[in-house]
């Protein structure tokens, strides 16, 4: 093949992954909107339903940051793990808007 012409394959060919990239990554917005994902009462995201990888993706990564996030404010604030992961999960699920998922103390899902 010409080398200009392997050139602009190469070109076309990066600019569409480009392009595509964002159509599948999915953001948390949508993800609760879409009612894939909703606040469980423990300060966590779950999955409402079996969702994609994307969407386990997603949760994975806003999980670890939550996580760290209350490791830092249970330790200001003196308290255990736990106690602060319940208040936040507590908070969080006050804050979901009407049409979002909460999940039920005994696992199951509701739609605020």
């Amino acid at each position: 093949m010409k080398p200009v012409i392997k050139h602009w394959l190469s070109a076309a060919l990066l600019a569409l992954t480009c392009i595509s990239l964002p159509a599948w990554a999915i953001s948390l917005d949508d993800a609760k909107s879409s009612g894939l994902v909703g606040e469980q009462s423990n300060g966590y995201l779950g999955a409402v339903t079996s969702g994609s990888s994307a969407v386990q993706n997603l949760i994975n990564e806003i999980n670890k940051k939550r996580k760290a996030a209350y490791i830092n404010g249970a330790n200001s604030a003196g308290v255990e793990l736990q106690v602060f992961e319940v208040r936040m999960g507590q908070r969080l699920q006050q804050r979901t808007p009407a049409g979002q998922y909460i999940q039920q103390p005994d696992g199951r899902w509701l739609k605020k």
